[in-house]
C-alpha cells in the first residue's frame, strides 16, 4: 500500500461539502463507529476535509450513532444524529430513541424487532442510519465515488460472529446506495492519517478505542520517496471500550438508585429484584427495547409489592419516557471529569427522577480494572502477533475518545514510556484515514 501525504483542514473555510463531493478523483472513508461516526473526503492531492453537520450549539464534525422513530398518523418517522438528539432532549411526543445500534450487528440473537408494529432488521435500521448521515451527497455522488468504510478487528459482543456482522454491514451499506464500499480495519485508518507526516521508517502499534471495541494494529511504514508504504505485521482487538466503561458507571451508581440489591415480597417471601432488569438496563443498546408494554407492567407490579416502590417506579419512568440519551449525557460528563479530576459529582435529574452522587477516580479505576486487563491483553496479543518486541515499537499512536481515560493511557505509557506516545483527534482520525485509503486503493487500480 502507498500513503500520499494529505492534512485535514478547518471545516469553517472548507469548500462546501456538496460541491466538494462532486470534483472527480475524490475518495470517501466512512467511521461508522458505536458512539459517534465521522465522514471524510479526500482530494486527488491528498488533501482531507469531514463532513460538517449544523446543530443547536454550532457545527460538529461528529453525527452521534443514534436514531429516533415516532408516529404521525399512519407513517413511522425517523430522525439520525444531531436531528434524533435534539428530539431525545425535546420530549415534545411518544418515542423511541436507539443507539449504539453497531453493537447488534455480530449477534445471531438479534434479526428484528418491531417499531410501532414496522418490521426493522438491523441492517435496515443501519440503512436508515447511513441514508441520514449521507444525506447531503446525491447518490450519483456516492455510486461513482471510491468508499472505504470501517470495521472493528474483532466485534462487539458475546461469541461475535463476524461473517454475519460483514455481511450486514455490506448489506446496510448496499441498501443505502454504496454497494461498492470496501471494508477495512478502523486502526488501519487511523494508521494511515497518522502516517501521512512520517519522515522515516517506524513500526507503529496504533491503539483505536472507539464505543464498542478496542483495536490494534501493528503497522511498519518505509519511507519511499514522496510515498509511504505500508506493511500490515498483525491485527488484535477486543469488545470492550467506552461502552463497557459507561456500564460500570451505571451498575455501580445509577442501578442501585433504581432498585438494582434491593427485593420485593411474593407469597410472604422476600425475593430479590430480578438482575435482568438492570443487565438489559445498564448497556446503551439494549435499554431502547425495554421500552415495551410487557415490561412495564411488569415493573408497575414489582414496585406494589417493593421494599423500595419509589426506585422501581423511577426505573419504570426512565425507561417509559426514553431518557436514555439524558442519562448517557450525564455519564458521559462524569468521565469527562474524572480524567482531569480525582472526583466529580454524578447528576441526573428529569421527570421527577434525581440521583446524585460523589465518584472518585479510583473507584472507577477499581470497577473497570478487569476491563483494563483484557484491553491489556489484546494490545500484548498484536504484539506477539506481528513478531515484535515493545522495545522495537517506534511509536504508538492513540485514538478514539476512551484514550483519555486516564487508567487508559497509563497502560500504555507504562508499557511503552511517555515520549513513544503519540494521540490524534479523537473523532476525525480513522475517517480521514479511511478516506485516504480510498484514495490510495483508486491509484493502485490506475
Amino acid at each position: 500500500m502507498h500513503i500520499g501525504k494529505g492534512a485535514a483542514s478547518n471545516p469553517d473555510t472548507s469548500p462546501d461539502r456538496k460541491s466538494l463531493a462532486t470534483l472527480p478523483g475524490h475518495a470517501i472513508g466512512i467511521d461508522f463507529g458505536t458512539t459517534n461516526s465521522v465522514v471524510a473526503i479526500a482530494s486527488p492531492n491528498g488533501h482531507v476535509e469531514t463532513l460538517v453537520w449544523p446543530t443547536a450549539s454550532g457545527p460538529t464534525e461528529t453525527f452521534r450513532t443514534a436514531l429516533m422513530f415516532w408516529r404521525e398518523g399512519r407513517k413511522t418517522l425517523h430522525a439520525a444524529g444531531p436531528k434524533a438528539i435534539e428530539r431525545a432532549i425535546a420530549q415534545e411526543t411518544e418515542q423511541r430513541f436507539i443507539q449504539s445500534i453497531k453493537t447488534y450487528l455480530a449477534s445471531p440473537l438479534f434479526t428484528e424487532t418491531r417499531l410501532y408494529g414496522e418490521r426493522f432488521t438491523i441492517e435496515r435500521l443501519i440503512e436508515i442510519f447511513l441514508g441520514h448521515l449521507l444525506e447531503e451527497l446525491s447518490p450519483e455522488t456516492l455510486k461513482d465515488m471510491p468508499v472505504t468504510g470501517g470495521r472493528p478487528v474483532i466485534f462487539a459482543g458475546e461469541n461475535p460472529n463476524e461473517d454475519l456482522a460483514v455481511a450486514r454491514l455490506q448489506a446496510a451499506y448496499a441498501g443505502a446506495g454504496l454497494p461498492q464500499v470496501a471494508l477495512a480495519y478502523e486502526p488501519l485508518g487511523a494508521a494511515y492519517w497518522y502516517a501521512r507526516a512520517l519522515q522515516r521508517d517506524e513500526t507503529v502499534l496504533v491503539a483505536d478505542f472507539g464505543g464498542g471495541t478496542s483495536d490494534f494494529s501493528v503497522l511498519r511504514f518505509h519511507l519511499r520517496g514522496k510515498s509511504l508504504e505500508t506493511e500490515a505485521l498483525a491485527h488484535s482487538g477486543v469488545g470492550i471500550a467506552g461502552d463497557t466503561f459507561d456500564y460500570r458507571i451505571i451498575d455501580h451508581v445509577v442501578a442501585p438508585r433504581l432498585g438494582k440489591g434491593t427485593s420485593y415480597r411474593s407469597f410472604e417471601k422476600l425475593l430479590p429484584m430480578p438482575a435482568y432488569f438492570y443487565a438489559a438496563f445498564a448497556q446503551w443498546h439494549q435499554l431502547s427495547w425495554l421500552k415495551s408494554g410487557t415490561t412495564l407492567a411488569e415493573l408497575k407490579k414489582l414496585a406494589a409489592v417493593s421494599e423500595e416502590p419509589r426506585m422501581i417506579e423511577d426505573l419504570g419512568t426512565l425507561i417509559e419516557m426514553d431518557l436514555g440519551f439524558e442519562l448517557y449525557r450525564a455519564v458521559g460528563t462524569l468521565k469527562a471529569e474524572l480524567s482531569s479530576a480525582k472526583e466529580a459529582l454524578f447528576t441526573f435529574d428529569r421527570e421527577g427522577i434525581k440521583i446524585e452522587a460523589e465518584v472518585k477516580r479510583s473507584d472507577f479505576e477499581s470497577w473497570i480494572a478487569p476491563d483494563l486487563a483484557k484491553i491489556a491483553e489484546a494490545m500484548e496479543s498484536a504484539i506477539a502477533k506481528a513478531n515484535v518486541q515493545p522495545k522495537d515499537i517506534d511509536a504508538v499512536f492513540m485514538t478514539g475518545g476512551t484514550s483519555f481515560v486516564p487508567a487508559v493511557r497509563q497502560l500504555f505509557t507504562k508499557r511503552f514510556g511517555k515520549d513513544r506516545i503519540h494521540v490524534g483527534d479523537a473523532f476525525q482520525s480513522v475517517a480521514s484515514g479511511l478516506a485516504l485509503l480510498a484514495l490510495d486503493q483508486t491509484r493502485l487500480k490506475t
